[in-house]
C-alpha cells in the first residue's frame, strides 16, 4: 500500500472545486453513493490524473451483533475494484439491531452508534473484521467514531480497545482526530491517552473535520470549519508518527473553494508542526505492512446474542421510544435521539426532495412527529414512502387539511411505491383517471 499524502472528501457538491484544488494527492468517496458501472465523471478525471480514490463505507455495521451482510461486503469490494483503490475503509460502529438473533423487531439507526468497549463486543468485532477482510480484495481500515453517549461498565479504554482490535486481526486503523475531540467533550475520553495507547504502526490514514458545541455537547457535524483543538490533536499525533495520509471531511454547508483550500493548508501546517516536535527519528512513519495476526476463535452464539440484546435495547430507546437501558444518561440519550430524528429528516429530504416541496414548511415537523412513532427498518427510500403513506392515511396533518397537498402527495406515492414507475402514455393515464372517478362513485 502506497502512502496517500494530503486529501479531501469528494462530494458531488464540491466536485469542481476538488478537481481544481492544488496539492490534492487523493480523495475519499462514500461507497454507498457510488455505482461501479456509472462512476461520476469527476472521479474518473481525478483517477486519470493519478489521484487515488478510496471508498469509505458507512453501512456495514462491523460492530453489530450479526455477522457482516455478504451483499454489503460484495458491494464494497466491487467499488474498490472499480476505482483501483489500494484499500477500503469502514467504521467501528453498529448501525442496526434486532431481528432473528434477538427475536425483536429489526431497527435501523441511520447513523453510526458506539460499540461497548467490552470483551464480548471486542470478540464479535474481531470476528466480523476477519470476515470482512476475507471478502475484500484490498486491505481494510476501520475508523473510531464520535459518540454522544457512553456505555456503562466498559472494560477497556478507547486506545486499549483499538490496540487489541489491530493486534488480533491485523486490521489497519483510520484515526479520526475530530472524533477523539468529540469523545473528549462528550464522554471525558482523553485524546492524548488514546493516542498513547494506539499501535501507531497500524495507522492507514487520518480524518480531520469540524463540528460545533451546544449546551455542553459537541456535535460532529462535518459542516463547520475545523476548530483549533482538533488541529492540536492532529499535531500531537504527527509528533508521534508520520501519518501515511491526512484527509479533510466536509459533508454539508460547503464553503467556497478558497476556504476549503485554507482548511487543507491548516491541516498540512498542523502535521508539519507535529513532525518538527517529534522526539523520534525524522523518518519514523506508520507502517504500511502488518504482521499476520494470531488465529482467533469465533465469537459464540451466546456472546453475539448478549451483545445483540444490549444494542437492541439502546437502539429501541433512541428510535422507538423505549425506556432508557439501565446505566445510561437519560438526558444524553434524549440529545442523541433528537439528533437521530433530525438527521433522518434531512436524509429523507435528500433522498426524496419532492416531499419538502410538496409539504413546504410542514415537512420537518410532520416528519419528526412520524419518526417518534415509526422507527426506520428498511433504509431511507422505504422510510420516505412509509412517511408519505402515513400522512395520506392520517385524519389530521398537512395531507388531511389541504386537498392540493393530498393530491400531489398521493401522486408522488403512487409513482414510487410500485415495482416500476407508472406509465406516462396518454391512454394509460386516461384509464387511471376514469378508474378513480368510478371508484369515487
Amino acid at each position: 500500500m502506497r502512502r496517500l499524502g494530503t486529501g479531501i472528501g469528494w462530494r458531488p457538491e464540491i466536485a469542481d472545486a476538488v478537481e481544481r484544488m492544488p496539492g490534492i494527492d487523493w480523495v475519499e468517496a462514500v461507497s454507498e453513493n457510488l455505482c461501479p458501472g456509472h462512476l461520476p465523471e469527476s472521479l474518473l478525471r481525478l483517477r486519470e490524473r493519478g489521484v487515488t480514490v478510496v471508498p469509505h463505507g458507512v453501512s456495514l455495521g462491523l460492530g453489530g451483533a450479526e455477522r457482516p451482510d455478504t451483499g454489503r461486503l460484495a458491494a464494497l469490494a466491487d467499488r474498490a475494484e472499480a476505482l483501483g483503490s489500494p484499500l477500503v475503509t469502514e467504521h467501528i460502529a453498529f448501525v442496526r439491531a434486532g431481528g432473528a438473533l434477538t427475536a425483536s423487531p429489526h431497527l435501523e439507526a441511520g447513523h453510526l452508534l458506539p460499540v461497548p468497549r467490552t470483551r464480548d463486543a471486542l470478540d464479535v468485532l474481531c470476528e466480523n473484521v476477519r470476515i470482512a477482510q476475507d471478502a475484500l480484495p484490498v486491505p481494510l481500515a476501520v475508523e473510531n467514531i464520535a459518540a454522544l453517549v457512553a456505555w456503562p461498565d466498559e472494560e477497556l479504554t478507547e486506545g486499549q480497545f483499538l490496540y487489541e482490535l489491530a493486534d488480533r486481526t491485523g486490521v489497519r486503523l483510520l484515526i479520526d482526530v475530530a472524533n477523539l475531540h468529540t469523545n473528549h467533550v462528550n464522554i471525558g475520553a482523553d485524546p492524548a491517552e488514546a493516542l498513547g495507547e494506539l499501535p501507531l504502526e497500524a495507522i492507514a490514514y487520518v480524518h480531520v473535520a469540524g463540528g460545533f458545541e451546544r449546551d455542553g455537547v459537541w456535535h460532529d457535524s462535518h459542516a463547520h470549519p475545523v476548530p483549533p483543538p482538533v488541529l492540536d490533536i492532529l499535531t500531537d499525533l504527527a509528533s508521534r508518527v508520520a501519518p501515511p495520509g491526512v484527509l479533510l471531511e466536509r459533508d454539508e454547508n460547503f464553503p467556497g473553494a478558497g476556504e476549503l483550500e485554507a482548511e487543507v493548508e491548516a491541516i498540512r501546517d498542523a502535521v508539519a508542526r507535529g513532525r518538527a516536535q517529534s522526539d523520534g527519528p525524522a523518518d519514523r512513519e506508520a507502517s504500511v505492512a502488518r504482521a499476520a495476526p494470531p488465529e482467533a476463535n469465533a465469537a459464540d452464539h451466546a456472546v453475539r446474542q448478549r451483545l445483540g440484546l444490549a444494542q437492541a435495547a439502546l437502539l429501541s430507546a433512541l428510535v422507538a421510544g423505549a425506556p432508557a437501558p439501565e446505566g445510561f444518561d437519560r438526558v444524553r440519550l434524549g440529545v442523541q435521539a433528537r439528533a437521530l430524528a433530525g438527521k433522518r429528516a434531512d436524509v429523507v429530504a435528500k433522498v426524496a426532495p419532492e416531499l419538502p416541496v410538496i409539504l413546504g414548511t410542514a415537512y420537518r415537523p410532520a416528519f419528526l412527529a412520524y419518526a417518534r412513532g415509526c422507527p426506520m427498518g428498511a433504509g431511507y427510500r422505504r422510510d420516505a414512502l412509509d412517511f408519505a403513506e402515513r400522512l395520506l392515511s392520517a385524519d389530521a396533518g398537512p395531507a388531511a387539511e389541504d386537498a392540493g397537498v393530498r393530491r400531489e402527495l398521493r401522486e408522488w406515492w403512487l409513482e414510487r411505491s410500485g415495482p416500476v414507475p407508472r406509465s406516462r402514455r396518454p391512454g394509460v393515464r386516461w384509464a387511471r383517471a376514469t378508474r378513480r372517478v368510478l371508484l369515487r362513485r
